[in-house]
């Protein structure tokens, strides 16, 4: 399946632990959507870069360490799954937190659906609707 034929899809930080850290069975059916290559994971270097961070935090080193994982294992994941592409331009909708802007920009501008379990992000989920930007929590079995 070509990249063009996939279904775009934007996924926040929190997402990408809930794949790959915490093993979330609700991230499950994401998980194999991504494995079997019918999703179009779209990312930043900028996105890419907030993972490694939040990955450095200490309360997630006990969990990297419960699940034999590294950070490097995590970051290797999002490189074999995520196609990075150019950081967007700003969207016509700003997120009342800044740190979750790039994310929407995006999604707005590949027209992907928005996987966030932000708030901020998900409380904008009409306005991005009109923008052709469907956010929601979590892949929609």
């Amino acid at each position: 399946m070509t990249a063009q034929a996939r279904q775009p899809v934007v996924l926040d930080t929190n997402i990408v632990l809930d794949l790959f850290v915490f093993n979330d069975a609700v991230a499950q059916p994401l998980k194999q959507a991504l494995q079997a290559g019918e999703l179009d994971w779209l990312a930043t270097e900028p996105m890419r870069d907030e993972l490694a961070r939040v990955l450095a935090y200490p309360q997630i080193a006990p969990r990297l360490a419960f699940y034999q994982l590294s950070a490097d294992d995590v970051l290797a994941a999002f490189d074999r799954h995520a196609r990075l592409l150019e950081v967007a331009p700003k969207a016509g909708v700003t997120c009342s937190d800044a740190d979750d802007q790039k994310f929407i920009d995006l999604a707005v501008t590949a027209k992907a659906l928005l996987l966030s379990k932000d708030q901020d992000v998900l409380s904008m989920a009409k306005r991005l609707g009109s923008l052709g930007v469907r956010a929601q929590s979590a892949m929609q079995p």
